[in-house]
């Protein structure tokens, strides 16, 4: 059975980058909801280490350099205590204002803010998981290696020997992804597939539509 959900509108929108969840906060935000967007706020927690030379996910993801690069441990770190602190943030600020309506453009990485965070987030928010297909994951790869955002590969980049950084992303992100499916699904209230949000024609209300029907199929 799932979680009970509070009354006031508060989604929390989870999945890999590219899976669409910035495009429905701000088409929701379109139509009168509250939203806020984790990766604008950890940019904000990180311009003084990024600098005038990086700006957007594109900037952040050039600060924290290619998995194989000396400095991306310890940026991956950082970035992840900044993510922490935001989800934090948001989570305290929803506590202290019990009717506050507000939709949450999580990063792909918010399954890696740890048990606490994770479990106050999923009582004070209906969390929905936008999931790709196999194919869209493809596409997601391809994304990554042409336009890439941040991403935390907590250990999932192995390197063999003889290989360029670039096939390693290519053989290694479809485990990252597998990983990250499974913890998606734990963490989430309910599942919405990505192919069924394709269709421009589909406005905000259709969304929350797909939604009720996703919470209804996990009762």
């Amino acid at each position: 059975m799932a979680d009970p959900i509070p009354s006031a509108l508060r989604l929390a929108l989870i999945g890999m980058s590219g899976t669409g969840k910035t495009f429905w906060s701000k088409r929701l935000a379109q139509t009168g909801h509250p939203a806020f967007c984790c990766d604008d706020r950890i940019e904000q927690r990180l311009r003084i280490r990024l600098g005038g030379g990086f700006t957007g996910t594109t900037g952040v993801a050039s600060w924290m350099g290619w998995p194989d690069s000396p400095t991306y441990a310890q940026r991956e770190a950082e970035y992840l205590a900044e993510e922490i602190a935001t989800l934090d943030e948001v989570l305290t600020d929803l506590a202290r204002n019990p009717s506050r309506e507000l939709i949450l453009d999580t990063t792909g990485s918010v399954i890696y803010t740890g048990n606490n965070l994770l479990l106050r987030l999923r009582r004070q928010m209906t969390i929905v998981y936008l999931a790709a297909s196999a194919a869209e994951q493809q596409l997601l790869i391809q994304r990554y290696l042409t336009d890439p955002k941040p991403v935390l590969w907590r250990g999932a980049f192995q390197p063999k020997k003889g290989e360029a950084p670039r096939e390693t992303v290519a053989r290694c992100y479809p485990t990252l992804i597998a990983a990250r499916r499974q913890s998606y699904e734990a963490l989430a209230h309910c599942s919405v597939p990505v192919a069924e949000l394709r269709d421009t024609a589909l406005d905000a209300a259709a969304f929350l539509e797909k939604v009720s029907t996703g919470l209804e199929r996990t009762r």
